[in-house]
């Protein structure tokens, strides 16, 4: 039986990473692309509740999603189009322009994709592409690399081989190297980010205020800790995180109880 894998992204349908991702899954089985209309970065794994959604067919098997987030394109994907007794054996989101590294997973739209597809109870994955130099660096690498490991990744999973369990899915991380110089894979950890605000004031032409939240600089509190994510890109390796859907901290159950009762 043919494998049915669905993508999602949240650069927006007409994105390069995404449909290089399309082109290649393909080989691996039936491919549905549902992606955002507009780019939809740093929405999280946010659902739309408060207006209505709808399907606008772009060509066979993909759609664009109105003013959807990643995760309601998911979500939508698995109610709306497929049975269910027949739901993709594999979700893919990406292949995102830009790193998610350490906590900016909470922010990504990437990531939001993946975890939707975890929740439906499928294996799932996030890629995104790093790069040191804007656009050029992308201008220059392309997609080559995060496609060759999306097909890859998605070539073991669809063999059976998934090795994470319920609501984990695995975020990888393309470093901004060609094929012939990257290292291989590395299994990682996420990484402690440093952040500092970047939002930008300035005045419309009725003097009134307005702020643009702006792109904080990739820095880390640890980046010298060589288990971490953004270690492993530096050093030239693709890395791969497990990550889990349950925060928990279980290591502070015990201390939360004692401070309650203090």
């Amino acid at each position: 039986m043919q494998k049915r894998i669905l993508i999602t992204n949240d650069d927006g349908y007409e994105s390069e990473g995404l449909l290089a991702l399309a082109r290649a899954l393909k080989p691996l089985g039936q491919v549905t692309i549902v992606a955002p209309t507009t780019e939809k970065s740093a929405c999280g794994h946010s659902l739309t509740v408060t207006k209505p959604l709808k399907f606008i067919r772009v060509d066979d098997d993909f759609f664009k999603l109105d003013d959807g987030t990643p995760s309601d394109c998911i979500y939508l994907a698995i109610t709306a189009l497929f049975e269910k007794d027949k739901k993709p054996d594999l979700v893919v989101s990406g292949i995102n322009k830009g790193a998610n590294l350490g906590e900016d997973i909470t922010y990504s739209g990437t990531a939001g994709g993946a975890m939707e597809g975890t929740l439906h109870g499928i294996a799932s994955f996030a890629i995104s592409q790093y790069y040191t130099n804007g656009r050029d660096t992308l201008d220059i690498l392309g997609y080559e690399l995060a496609a060759k490991s999306a097909h890859d990744i998605a070539k073991k999973i669809l063999q059976g081989s998934y090795p994470l369990g319920e609501r984990e899915f695995i975020n990888v991380n393309i470093p901004p190297v060609s094929p012939e110089e990257c290292k291989g894979y590395k299994i990682t950890k996420t990484g402690s980010r440093a952040y500092e605000s970047t939002a930008l004031m300035n005045r419309n032409p009725r003097g009134e205020e307005y702020y643009w939240i702006g792109v904080d600089a990739l820095m880390w509190q640890r980046d010298i800790d060589e288990e971490s994510d953004i270690y492993a890109l530096n050093q030239g390796f693709i890395s791969l995180t497990p990550i889990q859907l349950d925060m928990t901290a279980y290591g502070k159950i015990k201390t939360l109880k004692q401070w309650i009762k203090s």
